[in-house]
């Protein structure tokens, strides 16, 4: 793959006003991927394009000149609103368009924003389509004849297509009543859609972070600080929550006591949901994936991969060995017996299936998995150092894996955002992991 001007992991992300998210980039930006677009899919008429977004102020800047620049390449457009990363996926594949696209930058603070895009399957976008789109915004801005501009409307039923949408992941033979949740949607592109979604299968629903005013997306709310969300569980005496991001592709969970579960314990949840009603061939985590779910996964006999960091990684892997189920530690989780990419609010449904259907509460559905302790220590890295072809660090890591002896494991990796390289063990006891990830520490990297 070349390297990328515009594109990251996950679309275009910055400061608004910076160099990408502001008003003439997304200009250019909608431009050129409607004339990518339109030579890509030339032969079905009139391409159309979606558009969604998060609850972020500056949207609706982003949005207008996206369909401005959608517009002026002939592409016609339909306006979503507010409406999670997932929800754009699924309208696009449902509505039969060419490409949906998202504004949001995910579980990142106001000030931010991004804009991906999804393929006409619900997927990111393939990399060749990326590099076209990125080759394009070099040429100069354009426009089709008058009578070739592409129109746009707004959807007015996205919120409740998606809605329903979620509801058919979750088993017509079972239900939410009884059930008291407290859910929270960050102040994000889910705040209209999550609470409905666990009433209308029966649940008693408290929602906070459903009030979002343009600035406070993810501000100490939602799956990045489930601690609110912890406390109103146990305030409102609730059987549990379930938290979302900005734009509700990952999840936490709350049960009554206040304690959280991240992305491995739930997709271990998923996962056994599975495995008590057939086979599961494969599961895919990240190089940050605790090795406790490795080791029960092991125990059960479905095999274990680990990607890189990220969620088009995890996606990538998932395609090539033909599996359904992956995710993050973060709370990004990949069901794709039921979804195209990640999804939050699906994800929390096919946890609560497994809970609804064996009658049992959250922790002990986990009872039998084991989380590792585990101990980062960051140290200074000296630009230009081949740290991986260090002798003295793989000496040290040698030892520290005999120590370990199958019990953990250690991963070494560079900081992407600073100089710093992050030395992680993970073993049996805190103890271990401790001393293991000091022994590492003390090697001397500029010897």
């Amino acid at each position: 793959m070349s390297q990328r001007k515009y594109f990251g992991t996950d679309g275009v992300r910055g400061e608004v006003g910076g160099p990408v998210i502001n008003a003439e980039f997304a200009l250019r930006l909608g431009y050129a991927a409607g004339r990518v677009l339109a030579r890509e899919h030339a032969s079905r008429g009139r391409p159309r394009v979606l558009i969604g977004k998060d609850t972020r102020l500056s949207g609706y800047m982003l949005e207008s000149a996206l369909e401005a620049g959608l517009s002026a390449a002939g592409i016609d457009t339909l306006l979503a609103g507010p409406l999670p990363t997932p929800g754009v996926a699924y309208l696009t594949r449902a509505l039969r368009l060419v490409a949906g696209i998202v504004i949001s930058a995910s579980h990142n603070p106001y000030q931010d924003n991004g804009i991906k895009f999804f393929s006409a399957q619900g997927m990111k976008l393939p990399d060749e389509t990326e590099e076209a789109i990125e080759q394009a915004l070099e040429e100069p801005l354009g426009c089709v004849s008058s009578e070739k501009l592409g129109r746009a409307r707004r959807v007015e039923d996205a919120a409740g297509r998606y809605i329903e949408f979620c509801k058919s992941t979750f088993p017509n033979e079972l239900d939410l009543n009884g059930l008291k949740l407290v859910v929270d949607a960050a102040h994000g592109a889910a705040y209209h859609v999550a609470p409905h979604v666990f009433r209308e299968l029966g649940a008693e629903v408290h929602a906070i972070g459903c009030q979002p005013d343009g600035f406070n997306i993810n501000e100490n709310v939602g799956a990045l600080y489930p601690e609110a969300l912890a406390a109103e569980v146990r305030a409102r005496g609730a059987d549990l929550g379930i938290a979302l991001d900005g734009d509700a592709d990952r999840l936490q969970m709350v049960d009554a006591t206040g304690r959280i579960y991240n992305g491995d314990e739930l997709l271990y949840a998923v996962v056994r949901e599975r495995l008590e009603r057939g086979k599961v061939e494969g599961v895919v985590g990240t190089l940050m994936t605790n090795f406790g779910l490795e080791r029960q996964l092991q125990r059960l006999g479905v095999p274990f991969e680990r990607a890189q960091v990220g969620d088009r990684y995890v996606l990538e892997q998932l395609q090539s060995r033909k599996w359904l189920y992956g995710g993050e530690s973060s709370g990004h989780l990949l069901c794709l017996d039921c979804h195209t990419t990640g999804d939050g609010v699906i994800a929390a449904l096919q946890v609560l299936t497994a809970l609804r259907r064996h009658g049992i509460a959250l922790a002990d559905w986990l009872g039998e998995l084991r989380m590792y302790p585990q101990k980062m220590i960051n140290v200074p890295l000296q630009p230009g150092l081949n740290w991986a072809e260090h002798a003295g660090l793989n000496a040290a890591r040698a030892e520290v894996e005999k120590t370990l002896a199958g019990r953990g494991r250690v991963l070494i990796r560079a900081s992407g955002t600073e100089p710093k390289l992050r030395l992680m063990v993970e073993a049996e006891d805190a103890e271990l992991a401790e001393r293991c990830a000091k022994q590492l520490a003390g090697v001397d990297l500029t010897a």
